[in-house]
């Protein structure tokens, strides 16, 4: 049978369209309106808008699409004006848990408040520091601490006139010295020495055994009277410092209770802070041989009163957009840092920084879905903090069981966000099919056109394109000439006559190059001869292996039916 190939044949004019923009009435781009939004996406800005105005939990959104596509910078300003005109979220800070210092305590204010609590803090340290001596050396703490010694000096000075009593009327000497008590019998006002004692009666020596003993007793009874005395005038200090720390710190804490009265978590914080304050006087009181203060507020010990801003929003306008280019485990999560001193390892609440998703809360965090794919368990991190619905910082050597010293386990924050990946449709429905919990968390996909269709209308919405590209990258202005011959090109890439291209990558670079030649040429516009030469400096740069494949053809080492 004989096949007629005629009707397979395609007439040449068909192999190319060129595009007739002298219907559209511009001489430039510098003529043309620039578009506010891009085209040809909406689909996937309806998708965008959906998962962003459902608040149910769990409608995170992937994007996917191809390389070049413009994604990134379509959702960040699909994003942008949401989060504009969205609530700003509250502050995040870590403050200590003076009961339990491993596990410091999470407190949310509105923005802003964070950073003024944690100058309140470091003010009021530094004026304790002044106060706390000053109130120690004051006359009232000098008087009462003089009348608790005069009394206790007192109730010694009785004893001891009662001891001096029964010696005398039991005719014994009593000596005070340096390592005690010594007793000698009396004899008509003169101490009798041991041979002098010997040579009494044996009834007379026996009343000044007798007499030796009882004052011996009373000795002993008053020396066991020692050791409480000693105990009650600690006891007596401890709660005149007390009464005076109280004094002092409540003074300089009221303002501050106060002021963060409506915040029930703070003035809980507080409570505890001045509890743990006047339990700690003696840190607030170290003086030098000349009466100077020997710390300041910046001494590693007073790090339990201070504030750690984990997420300070003061600056914020409505809620965050955060790109996280490097998604590891802990720049999501966050991380507890360290500090070496003399060969260890320390660490406390204030070494606590944020991840992203800390910084996202209340917002939007975007990602690309392979960098967060190929860092060790951070795609495991992300969807634990989404199941949960809070951040818990723990290390990965903790949470692999590597080590076994004693961490901090600070309490865990409760997230309100949305999650934007951005990746191919390959990896889209891979984790689809190989990841049961992927599609119960990212429940809206967007997905980009890579083309649309090549109609009078769009002509000229593309080359509005091109002009608010060639604006936003400070390029030359474009002849009409010019981009009538992008846009064949566009649709040249796209492989169909009928349909434009809408990687924005390789239009940008060609609008780029195309300025690079103009500028070569002085050209003060990027005209129609620009463009070609662009193009055939891209495809001469690529083109090597085909030329050579060209040659084996004309050679008649390759055939072709």
């Amino acid at each position: 049978m004989t096949v007629n190939n005629s009707k397979y044949r395609l007439a040449a004019e068909s192999l190319y369209q060129a595009s007739d923009l002298e219907r559209f009435d511009f001489n430039s781009t510098a003529d043309l309106e620039p578009l506010s939004t891009t085209i040809g996406q909406d689909r996937a800005l309806q998708a965008i808008n959906f998962s962003v105005e459902m608040h149910h939990i769990n409608f995170n959104l992937y994007v996917m699409g191809s390389s070049g596509l413009g994604r990134h910078a379509l959702v960040r300003e699909a994003l942008k004006e949401r989060a504009a005109n969205a609530t700003r979220p509250s502050d995040w800070c870590y403050v200590s848990n003076f009961q339990h210092q491993h596990s410091p305590y999470a407190l949310q204010m509105p923005a802003g408040t964070g950073r003024a609590l944690r100058t309140d803090l470091q003010q009021l340290v530094e004026d304790l520091l002044k106060a706390i001596p000053a109130a120690f050396q004051g006359d009232e703490f000098q008087r009462r601490h003089a009348e608790i010694i005069q009394d206790i000096k007192g109730r010694e000075d009785q004893a001891a006139e009662e001891l001096d009593e029964l010696a005398s009327d039991r005719h014994i000497v009593l000596l005070r010295g340096t390592n005690g008590f010594t007793l000698t019998p009396e004899k008509q006002g003169k101490a009798l020495s041991s041979e002098e004692f010997e040579e009494l009666p044996e009834e007379e020596k026996q009343q000044f055994r007798e007499s030796l003993d009882d004052v011996k007793k009373q000795i002993r009874a008053t020396m066991d009277k020692a050791p409480e005395w000693q105990h009650e005038i600690q006891n007596r200090m401890r709660v005149l410092d007390r009464e005076i720390m109280m004094l002092t710190v409540n003074q300089f804490l009221k303002s501050l209770e106060e002021k963060y009265r409506e915040y029930q978590d703070v003035q809980k914080y507080l409570a505890e802070l001045k509890a743990d304050i006047i339990e700690n006087a003696d840190w607030f009181r170290r003086l030098d041989a000349n009466g100077e203060q020997t710390v300041t507020a910046d001494d590693p010990v007073f790090n339990r009163y201070k504030v750690n801003t984990l997420v300070d929003n003061a600056e914020t306008r409505g809620a965050p957009l955060i790109f996280e280019d490097n998604p590891t485990y802990q720049n999501l999560i966050g991380r507890v840092e360290h500090i070496a001193h003399m060969g260890m390892l320390q660490t406390d609440f204030t070494l606590i920084k944020a991840g992203a998703l800390h910084r996202a809360n209340g917002g939007y965090l975007i990602l690309d879905a392979e960098k967060v794919l190929s860092n060790p368990y951070a795609w495991e991190g992300l969807k634990r903090v989404l199941y949960a619905r809070e951040i818990r910082i723990q290390s990965l050597e903790r949470q692999l069981s590597l080590v076994s010293t004693i961490s901090l386990e600070p309490e865990p924050i409760p997230v309100d966000l949305k999650v934007v990946l951005i990746g191919s449709r390959r990896l889209f429905y891979l984790l689809k099919e190989y990841d049961p919990e992927f599609a119960l968390l990212f429940k809206v996909a967007a997905d980009f056109s890579e083309e649309m269709p090549r109609e009078d209308d769009n002509e000229l919405l593309y080359a509005r394109l091109i002009a608010t590209l060639q604006h936003r990258e400070g390029l030359r202005e474009i002849e009409r000439d010019g981009v009538a011959r992008i846009i064949e090109h566009s649709a040249r890439r796209s492989w169909d006559n009928e349909k434009l291209s809408l990687h924005m990558g390789s239009l940008l670079d060609l609008l780029r190059e195309a300025d690079f030649h103009a500028r070569k040429s002085d050209s003060l516009l990027v005209r129609r001869q620009d463009v070609l030469a662009a193009i055939d400096a891209q495809v001469h740069r690529a083109n090597q292996w085909q030329e050579k494949l060209q040659e084996e053809i004309v050679k008649g080492t390759l055939r072709i039916d």
